[in-house]
């Protein structure tokens, strides 16, 4: 699957370019092409000094709650769910606490802190792999869930908004929240039909409600609260949460008598040996998304999107926010810099940027995911990993539209 999708990306490229040369007379294109191609490599390089840093700090951490007996103590409480979704994996296993710790920092858009424990919950479901170049179902369950993260405090996207002189930053909280719920929603039910898990057993409602129950109670609180107060209640769970939780490995260690220097460092070393690891999966992914930039193909794509939309004599309003949804599977950076742009041209608070805000809070860059999670450990074969992954990214965008039109009118 990505060696068919890395070869398309490429292949319109090429096509998008000949068009513009032969069709539109502009043979910039190809020099375009070439200088995204060295770009995108440096590109690759820059991410990697970041992820050697990160990757190295926060395996050097985990490596402590690990020999502390917390991985082990999550994986225990949260067994009899997984034995269930992911049936591939012993109970008690040191993946399913490092699967929690995952999705509980996604959860609090604490970043930094889940792409390194993400990697080594995906390194530790390798060691249970039998074909070391093919995804397991529980590698891809836990993948498409990551890629459709549930994200709770999107204070990113407050920032970005506050930047850009937005009178309530945080007026796309709730719109969020629930687009990024249908995101995950969806992700999980492709996976479950995909690989026929029972979402209906006993043992699995008897997690899923409570959480959803609690998930519900905390938007109905935040709810009530004041833009002013959602934003300081974001950063001061944020950065609270991440610094109490190294506290936390740290006095866990201590209690153990464990010698957590020590330990750090045989983490951290384990960190460098998976970053080193990565960069030749990064640069082939980033060399092939900016070569479909450079083409033009994704202006023409939305030159299509705005025709049919017109056509069929619905409102195209939304159409200007599609760039962001466009690219955010291929790159943050650049669904970064086209949320900027749509605020800056059409107005921070106009119905495009309100669109575009919800659609980048509640989706994923799922080819960066992919290249990521799968080269850290060197799939090759993503089986139906990319399609469920595509479909909750698909079913993120619909969401933001839908509950946009619904807020905003």
């Amino acid at each position: 699957m990505l060696n068919g999708l890395w070869l398309g990306f490429f292949g319109m490229a090429a096509l998008a370019a000949l068009g513009r040369w032969l069709v539109g007379g502009d043979p910039t294109v190809f020099a375009a092409l070439v200088e995204s191609l060295f770009a995108m490599a440096r590109l690759a390089v820059e991410v990697m000094v970041l992820l050697f840093g990160t990757l190295t700090l926060w395996l050097g951490f985990l490596r402590i709650a690990e020999a502390a007996g917390l991985v082990g103590w999550l994986a225990r409480l949260l067994g009899p769910l997984f034995r269930r979704l992911m049936p591939g994996v012993p109970a008690g296993h040191p993946a399913l606490g490092l699967i929690t710790m995952n999705f509980a920092a996604n959860a609090l858009g604490l970043d930094n802190a889940a792409t390194p424990i993400g990697l080594k919950a995906m390194r530790e479901l390798q060691r249970l792999n039998p074909d070391p170049v093919t995804a397991t179902n529980a590698q891809i369950l836990f993948l498409v869930l990551n890629a459709s993260s549930l994200t709770l405090l999107p204070v990113t996207i407050f920032m970005y908004r506050a930047q850009q002189g937005a009178g309530d930053p945080t007026l796309v909280f709730l719109p969020i929240l629930l687009a990024t719920s249908a995101s995950t929603l969806v992700g999980l039910l492709s996976v479950a039909v995909a690989q026929r898990l029972r979402l209906w057993d006993p043992v699995v409602l008897a997690y899923l409600v409570p959480a959803a129950l609690l998930l519900g109670g905390f938007m109905a609180l935040l709810g009530t609260l004041s833009a002013a107060a959602i934003a300081s209640l974001s950063s001061l769970m944020g950065n609270l949460v991440l610094f109490g939780v190294i506290i936390v490995f740290l006095l866990a260690g201590a209690i153990r008598r464990i010698k957590v220097y020590e330990c750090f460092i045989e983490g951290a070393k384990e960190g460098f040996d998976i970053a080193k690891n990565l960069l030749p999966y990064l640069v082939a992914m980033l060399c092939a998304v900016g070569v479909l930039r450079a083409s033009g193909a994704l202006d023409f794509v939305l030159g299509g999107l705005r025709w049919l939309v017109s056509a069929g004599g619905w409102d195209a309003r939304f159409v200007d926010a599609m760039p962001t949804a466009l690219v955010k599977p291929f790159s943050g950076s650049a669904a970064r810099a086209m949320l900027i742009e749509t605020m800056k041209s059409q107005g921070v608070d106009s119905f495009p940027a309100l669109v575009a805000a919800t659609i980048q809070g509640s989706t994923e860059t799922t080819f960066y995911v992919l290249a990521v999670y799968f080269g850290a450990v060197g799939i090759q074969r993503a089986r139906h990993a990319v399609a469920c992954a595509l479909l909750a990214e698909l079913a993120g965008v619909v969401a933001a539209i839908a509950v946009c039109y619904w807020f905003f009118g």
